[in-house]
């Protein structure tokens, strides 16, 4: 019970008990703010991710538009066939090189 001031005691007790219930519901407040920031922070994670998403699809088709485009530029069929030359060029040595590593695992 209040001590007997000039105020009503009814009065200081109201006062302490609203005191005591603001210090009491600081943590509570204090965890809904950070869920607040956290939830903010993931809803942004993944806007990004979508942006970056959709970057990737436009660069994809960028790159198949390009190689379409590439296809359609070659005018003869010797042409295409020096083209498929000089980009296998190295096949043969790549194949060679791993029938060797291949070949060293089973003699271990």
């Amino acid at each position: 019970m209040a001590r007997d001031t000039s105020v009503n005691s009814q009065i200081t007790d109201a006062v302490t008990q609203v005191n005591v219930k603001v210090l009491a519901e600081s943590p509570a407040m204090a965890m809904g703010s950070m869920f607040q920031a956290l939830s903010h922070s993931t809803g942004i994670l993944f806007e990004n991710a979508v942006s970056a998403q959709q970057q990737q699809n436009t660069l994809a088709q960028a790159g198949s538009n390009m190689g379409v485009m590439q296809i359609y530029s070659v005018d003869t069929m010797a042409d295409a066939a020096a083209t498929e030359k000089t980009s296998q060029g190295g096949i043969a040595d790549n194949l060679t090189s791993m029938l060797t590593v291949l070949q060293s695992f089973q003699n271990r």
